[in-house]
């Protein structure tokens, strides 16, 4: 019998064995080069998911050997059997099974964000493990929607699950991502604006798909008319994209609302399988991922491991980012391949990669960035540079929480402030919010820049066009030390903790970590590179889970959590930490009006203070490393 005719005996049967525990059909299941395409699997409330399955070698044929599979979940399209992960784990003896979510593309039933990725993978789970083809073992993988569709496997509880790998990966989303610290990020508004008329049900008409997408093709203009309202915009059209959009922007609290894949308040919900986390000091995700890397290594019997690159969402493989370069060494060139080395051992046994090679030898490997020479490439690049290390843990131990305070006349330093009062105060106006250059940010499509930038405007801004920076705008208090006598580490979690008061009931507080470089023949003008950033929105000061407006004037202490780095501010460069209130599109803007959360009729622009003396010392602390300084 010719290899032909042996594969299509075994997609008969295979066809056959996949349906023999339900009564479900295929949409369309056919050989393609060993792939069954779209096969519609059965969930347990009877809605089908269109799935793909690509088998190796050994699991075709008449007498079918069982493989390990990998499992990727995704709203974005599982495509038409031409996955690279397809193939290259199919190619090295892994079955794969790439699956269209809930309501996205060719899967039958509603969107909703994340609220059924854990029981509807569980369940698909269940059905590999049932197939000729597999041995019953499960890896999943994945980056940022597609990450977090594995922790909400990890965390429903599947038996067949061994292993995953969440790269960048949607997690605790009432904490400091989708909501951050009672802020919304407004990437969650640009990724409903551009995919409510993509892979959504109301885009499978044409007519209803080129309305949406004027829609989005008309998103910063619709930035500029928030908050959206139930019913008054196209995107009406897609009702499950709008009402979840709507509640999303409304409801700020830290509660059950954000429940799904919360690790860092109940990771004992996770499941006991050796976890990778892999994530970005760029990211959108950077604090999720290093907080669940604490949550779960203090947890988990099993293996916890965490990288940290200098990278934006989605981009281990480039080590240049916004204006930046990291240097070769920053980008990781086999991404696949290194996945393989985790498959290999934790799925099939192999011993010769894990614990033994980067980046695996340690369990967290982390690129300190910050070491080069501050030149100029061929692109116009800065050579900021770094170099990977590994460590025993997260947070490092050996870092010291140093203090550096605010000071009058924008001076930023280890001296306590002396006695006497001291505050600085500004205007806040929501109609001319701050705007955003890079950070810590993806689904930026065309409204943001992702990264490390020149705190500068110009063509590439669009809010913000002219050729200023951004500390010589009034509404920002610029903070920064004098030029520092020697290089200087900072490596872990950063704070900025703020004593304030406002004539508003409800404000919003920003910081941002700056490195500061002196003029040079390459940058005469200096580059004021963006580290990390942060905000609280006041009403939440005291708590993630409850409300509480302000009483104008009194003083209240608050934190703002920037995102987590590693980077070395080299000697003659400048800390510096920029405080306003308001990073836009990054966040949405506080009208200052205490109206109920994106509810707002009303506009009022207000005077926010920061208190620096001895009785009020707003400060940032920084974990410096020793012997850096």
């Amino acid at each position: 019998m010719n290899s032909l005719c042996r594969l299509l005996c075994f997609v008969v049967v295979a066809s056959a064995s996949v349906f023999a525990a339900s009564p479900a059909t295929a949409q369309e299941v056919r050989p393609d080069g060993g792939v069954l395409l779209n096969v519609m699997m059965p969930l347990r409330d009877g809605v089908k998911l269109a799935t793909d399955v690509y088998l190796p070698r050994a699991a075709r044929g008449e007498s079918p050997q069982k493989a390990s599979t990998i499992l990727i979940r995704t709203p974005y399209n599982k495509g038409t059997g031409k996955s690279a992960e397809g193939k290259y784990f199919s190619e090295h003896g892994y079955a794969v099974v790439i699956q269209d979510t809930r309501g996205r593309y060719s899967s039958e039933g509603t969107w909703h964000w994340m609220t059924d990725d854990g029981p509807d993978g569980v369940d698909c789970c269940a059905w590999i493990a049932k197939q000729p083809w597999s041995n019953g073992r499960i890896g999943m993988m994945g980056t940022s929607y597609v990450g977090g569709t594995q922790h909400a496997v990890a965390m429903a509880g599947s038996p067949h699950l061994k292993t995953v790998i969440p790269v960048d990966a949607v997690s605790n989303m009432g904490r400091q991502s989708m909501r951050n610290a009672g802020a919304f990020e407004m990437r969650f508004w640009n990724w409903i604006m551009l995919n409510a008329g993509k892979g959504s049900h109301a885009a499978q008409d044409p007519a209803t798909a080129a309305v949406l997408t004027e829609m989005a093709a008309e998103r910063h203009e619709y930035l500029k008319l928030q908050p959206p309202r139930p019913g008054t915009t196209p995107l009406k059209l897609a009702p499950e994209y709008e009402s979840w959009l709507i509640e999303a922007m409304r409801h700020g609290a830290n509660d059950s609302f954000w429940s799904q894949n919360n690790i860092v308040d109940f990771p004992e919900q996770y499941s006991e399988i050796p976890v990778y986390l892999v994530g970005g000091w760029y990211d959108s995700w950077a604090g999720n991922t290093t907080a669940n890397y604490m949550a779960l290594s203090g947890r988990l019997k099993s293996d916890v491991y965490l990288i940290m690159g200098p990278w934006i969402h989605g981009a281990q493989g480039s080590s240049s980012h916004g204006q930046v370069s990291f240097g070769k060494d920053a980008a990781i060139s086999n991404p696949l391949a290194w996945r393989k080395v985790w498959f290999d051992h934790f799925l099939n046994g192999d011993d010769s990669g894990v614990g033994k090679v980067d980046p695996f030898q340690t369990k967290v490997r982390i690129f300190v960035m910050g070491t080069g020479d501050g030149t100029r490439d061929e692109k116009g690049r800065l050579n900021h540079g770094g170099s990977w290390r590994n460590e025993n843990e997260w947070p490092l131990a050996r870092a010291v929480a140093t203090p550096f305070y605010f000071s009058p006349e924008g001076r930023l330093s280890t001296t306590k402030p002396g006695a006497g009062e001291s505050a600085t105060s500004f205007t806040f106006d929501p109609k001319d919010p701050v705007p955003t250059i890079g950070g810590n940010i993806s689904s930026q499509n065309d409204i943001m820049l992702q990264g490390a930038w020149d705190q500068k405007g110009g063509p590439h801004v669009w809010n913000w066009l002219k050729l200023i920076p951004l500390s010589a705008r009034n509404d920002i208090l610029v903070f920064q030390t004098e030029p520092l006598a020697a290089d200087t580490e900072v490596t872990g979690e950063i704070e900025v903790k703020l004593w304030i008061s406002s004539t508003a009931v409800d404000t919003d507080f920003t910081a941002k970590l700056i490195d500061v470089y002196p003029p040079s023949a390459d940058s005469p003008g200096g580059f004021d590179m963006n580290i990390g950033d942060g905000i609280v929105r006041a009403r939440f000061r005291d708590s993630l889970k409850e409300e509480r407006l302000m009483e104008p004037g009194t003083v209240y202490p608050v934190t703002v959590k920037l995102y987590p780095t590693s980077n070395v501010f080299k000697k003659g460069h400048r800390i510096r930490v920029d405080v306003s209130s308001s990073n836009f599109p990054r966040f949405d803007v506080n009208p200052n009006t205490g109206e109920p959360l994106a509810q707002n009729r009303r506009i009022e622009t207000c005077v926010n203070t920061v208190y620096h003396d001895a009785g009020r010392p707003s400060q940032i602390v920084l974990p410096v490393i020793p012997g850096s300084r």
